[in-house]
């Protein structure tokens, strides 16, 4: 009993100095944009594609489209009444996909009009999604049931389920025809066959409780895990072995990894920061200046080529109880943009 309390005020003081070091640095990323996005106050995932120029932000009822170059608004993918999560595009079909939670389906939209084209059914629980690029499939993770769904974009349907058999969060896929998925209820990642559909391995991450964000350096073949308890892991993409365990703020959700400058970002929706660390070789990293964002600010993409980070996060006001989730104030969600500046 004493040595789990010792333990945790350890990972406590650690996640703590991780949101403080190098406070009175000189900055590596300025907030060069904010653009408002608005109503609906709900919002999940953030991606950022690269033939296209654009962040998709998944915002309630709607898909909004940003231009990642300037930040205007390009327009909305509408009607998704049960509510958006992930997005995943399919550039060679001139595809979007995305998901109606709710209604346990996704739904294709058409790139140019962002019109809706299609349902096709998936599981209960729809949440994020990944384009495998070996196969060109869309991989879809269904929360509750613990399943994915795979989804052959050319012909617009199901063309498999996976059954995990335990909660999961975000995915990634190495080009190789491997999609690795953080698997929330059993702190390990779920490696993925995307040729034969079946699950390869399961790889523990003891010390991560409640896995949410997942990036990998594909070149360095490293994932990177963000945990609820404020650890970051980092885990070989070959043998699962977690190879560090890294201090970062609370309330992280999403994970990114830049593989030209070589940083590993996390964004922490209650402190309001995004922990930056710097890859010094596949297996060591340095802690950098954190990014100041906004409470609320716990999902972000990233766009490789120019190091710009997007973070989606809205004004919000404390909670009225201890340690409760503070309140959004409405019509205040946003983008905010970052540009590297070294």
């Amino acid at each position: 009993m004493k040595s789990s309390i010792i333990a945790t005020m350890v990972a406590a003081a650690a996640a703590a100095l991780a949101g403080v070091a190098h406070a009175d640095a000189t900055p590596d990323y300025s907030l060069t944009n904010s653009i408002p996005l608005g109503s609906p106050d709900r919002w999940d995932y953030a991606v950022f594609d690269g033939p296209t120029m654009r962040v998709y932000v998944a915002h309630g009822e709607r898909l909004t489209v940003l231009d990642a170059r300037t930040g205007e608004l390009i327009g909305q993918v509408e009607g998704i009444a049960g509510g958006t999560h992930g997005t995943a595009i399919s550039d060679r079909e001139g595809l979007g996909f995305t998901d109606d939670g709710e209604k346990g389906e996704v739904v294709a939209f058409d790139l140019k009009t962002l019109k809706i084209i299609g349902h096709i059914p998936a599981g209960a629980d729809a949440d994020g999604m990944v384009r495998d690029p070996a196969t060109g499939h869309i991989f879809v993770i269904e929360g509750d049931p613990g399943t994915v769904t795979v989804i052959d974009p050319a012909q617009r349907k199901a063309i498999a389920t996976i059954n995990a058999g335990e909660k999961m969060e975000y995915a990634a896929a190495d080009g190789q025809g491997h999609v690795f998925v953080a698997g929330e209820a059993n702190s390990d990642v779920v490696e993925i066959d995307a040729h034969t559909n079946r699950i390869m391995a399961r790889w523990p991450a003891p010390n991560c409780r409640s896995p949410h964000g997942l990036a990998l350096d594909k070149a360095g073949q490293r994932l990177f895990m963000g945990c609820a308890n404020a650890r970051l892991m980092v885990l070989d993409a070959h043998s699962g072995h977690v190879v560090a365990d890294l201090a970062i703020g609370s309330g992280s959700d999403a994970i990114a990894f830049d593989p030209v400058r070589k940083r590993v970002f996390s964004s922490n929706g209650r402190d309001g920061t995004v922990t930056i660390y710097q890859q010094i070789s596949a297996d060591e990293y340095t802690v950098r200046a954190p990014i100041r964002t906004a409470v609320s600010g716990r999902t972000m993409t990233l766009d490789p080529a120019t190091g710009r980070l997007f973070v989606i996060a809205a004004d919000t006001d404390p909670s009225s109880t201890p340690g409760g989730r503070p309140h959004i104030r409405p019509g205040t969600v946003r983008a905010l943009i970052y540009d590297p500046v070294q």
